[in-house]
């Protein structure tokens, strides 16, 4: 049977990422162990299957493959096959003294989500929920990507040592390159009779409800990282991170700047003018506000210590209340002749006073 991954999967050299998925699951429900029972040459089948997946489902395999695995690559002349990729490597992604790299299998992508929140919520502290779509870890065969009852074996290719080095003359003199082992994707395991739920992956696609804490003092559009609580990893490796990004909906009373907040209180012409005490709502309770006499309109007072806690600090911001006098636009008869005669006291001038629609008309027969 070829070797080449296209061929086996049946896929042309361009095919999209969806297409050698929906290729391989296909022949992989045609080749499984379970479906063909006591058939070898289908089970010989199902790995080359698997490990053609394993090649053309990772982008960074894919791309070296098409670029040095097929028969149609570049030739290197005079250096044994030691090219401008292979020098490169060794001095950028490999390691020309053969140290060791780290082992196993790579860590799971980072994903990444939206929660909203209020804006007392933000001030506080919360405990927020998001339900997110992306790989989680098998259930069927925990992770390790074997059908139950069989064991990923040590890879024969890399010994399981999950990359393969070599050695190799260039103009530099004797270079050892190492790069990831291509037969087990790096974990040091094969694993001969994949898992038929996730096959052979170790996970699935799935919907997980996911819970976290939200510091208090946390902006509008800020992120948090919750480490290892991301998508799961090819056969067992660690997961990802999932961020979560903030949004803090609008208070219908409240603004926020920095680390305060900023209330617009309205208060009457006789409560600026006489003083009051007024009581304001705020995320620790209620607070008495003292107006003094003569206050006028868009005065600042300042509530210590009520604004929003620091997220990287100690303390709390301040909350900001700002007055707003309010002209009254339904006065009664007795509250304008009160108003005009206080006008008049301070000889202040005013607009004729309108007639009523009665006096008008009362007026017009006289």
């Amino acid at each position: 049977m070829t070797n080449d991954p296209y061929e086996i999967l049946g896929v042309a050299r361009d095919a999209s990422a969806d297409d050698i998925k929906r290729a391989y699951r296909k022949l992989a429900r045609e080749n499984h162990p379970d479906a063909n029972p006591g058939n070898p040459e289908a089970e010989a089948r199902f790995k080359d299957i698997s490990l053609a997946y394993e090649i053309l489902s990772d982008p960074e395999k894919r791309q070296r493959y098409d670029a040095y695995g097929g028969a149609d690559g570049p030739q290197f002349g005079p250096m044994d096959g030691f090219g401008i990729q292979d020098l490169f490597d060794a001095f950028f992604g490999g390691d020309p003294f053969g140290a060791a790299r780290q082992q196993g299998p790579a860590r799971g992508p980072d994903a990444e989500t939206m929660v909203e929140i209020d804006l007392e919520q933000a001030v506080r502290g919360t405990t927020a929920s998001v339900e997110v779509r992306m790989p989680v870890r098998c259930d069927r065969c925990t992770g390790s990507g074997a059908e139950p009852g069989t064991f990923p074996s040590r890879c024969e290719t890399c010994g399981g040592a999950g990359q393969i080095r070599q050695v190799r003359r260039s103009i530099l003199g004797q270079l050892v390159t190492a790069s990831p082992c291509p037969q087990c994707s790096a974990t040091g395991f094969v694993v001969a009779t994949p898992c038929g739920e996730c096959f052979g992956e170790g996970r699935v696609n799935a919907s997980r409800g996911v819970d976290f804490e939200v510091p208090a003092g946390i902006a509008d559009g800020q992120r948090l990282r919750l480490a290892g609580r991301g998508p799961a990893a090819f056969r067992g490796g660690e997961p990802g991170d999932l961020y979560v990004g903030v949004r803090v909906r609008a208070h219908p009373t409240l603004e926020r700047h920095g680390d305060d907040l900023v209330h617009v209180q309205p208060i009457s012409f006789a409560q600026a003018t006489l003083g009051a005490v007024l009581v304001v709502d705020t995320f620790d309770g209620p607070e008495d506000l003292v107006v003094p006499a003569g206050t006028e309109s868009g005065r600042l007072f300042r509530l210590r210590g009520r604004g929003v806690p620091r997220l990287r600090g100690r303390g709390r911001g301040d909350l900001l209340v700002r007055v707003d006098i309010v002209t009254p636009t339904d006065l009664t008869e007795e509250q304008e002749a009160l108003l005009r005669q206080f006008a008049e006291l301070r000889s202040e001038p005013l607009a004729p006073a309108e007639k009523g629609f009665f006096s008008r008309i009362k007026s017009a027969f006289q």
